[in-house]
């Protein structure tokens, strides 16, 4: 069984091939020919991005951090970041309805046994009492788990929805923008997006300190 921390690491190893794997395209094929073939194949292209991307959050064993890079380096800054931010909102709120309609089975037959207990951890912490603290998890690169464990508490959707649009505004862009900043050799863009990275680093440190020194009492 994969401990959190070697999950967190497989995501880290996908999203460093897929950055590899771009160069490597870049390097042989060239960038004006990748981007014409993407012109191509039309709106194909960001669908296939939006499917992947929605799917990853609603299953939340899929990794979906390399689609970010992906749309941005394949779509644009601009166009990239619509496409993962529309498809993080709408996967985002199914998982938090589905949760609070249906209730922990079928979250448990959506993320799997091994990965429930994640759930059940954070729908313990009573993020729903703090507004901040429930945007600092959704700013992680756990915030699948996190929409499904608010779901299984009494958090209002009235509280729950604004949370997660202030959490995409701000975590998105820096994700999006090292795609497009790679792929472009955009040097504004990949500062903008390394810096971004090193902010959500911070975040995601503060929340595991929280998560250490909060846990539940055997």
């Amino acid at each position: 069984m994969l401990s959190r921390r070697s999950l967190s690491r497989l995501k880290f190893i996908a999203l460093g091939l897929l950055i590899v794997l771009a160069i490597w395209l870049i390097n042989h094929y060239g960038m004006a020919q990748i981007r014409a073939q993407v012109d191509q194949l039309g709106m194909w292209s960001p669908l296939a991005i939006f499917c992947l991307r929605f799917t990853s959050v609603v299953v939340p064993a899929l990794p979906g951090t390399a689609y970010s890079v992906l749309s941005g380096g394949l779509l644009g800054f601009s166009q990239g970041l619509a496409v993962i931010c529309l498809a993080d909102l709408l996967s985002c709120c199914l998982s938090f309805c589905l949760s609070r309609r249906y209730g922990r089975q079928l979250v448990q037959r959506l993320v799997g046994e091994r990965l429930m207990t994640r759930v059940d951890t954070l729908s313990q912490r009573h993020l729903e009492r703090n507004f901040f603290l429930m945007t600092g998890f959704l700013m992680t690169g756990f915030f699948d788990f996190v929409c499904y464990g608010v779901g299984l508490t009494k958090a209002p959707w009235l509280k729950f929805a604004p949370a997660l649009v202030l959490s995409i505004a701000i975590s998105n862009p820096p994700i999006v923008a090292l795609g497009a900043g790679i792929l472009e050799g955009g040097k504004l863009l990949l500062g903008f997006a390394l810096l971004g990275i090193f902010g959500l680093a911070i975040v995601t440190g503060l929340v595991q300190r929280y998560r250490v020194t909060d846990a539940p009492e055997p």
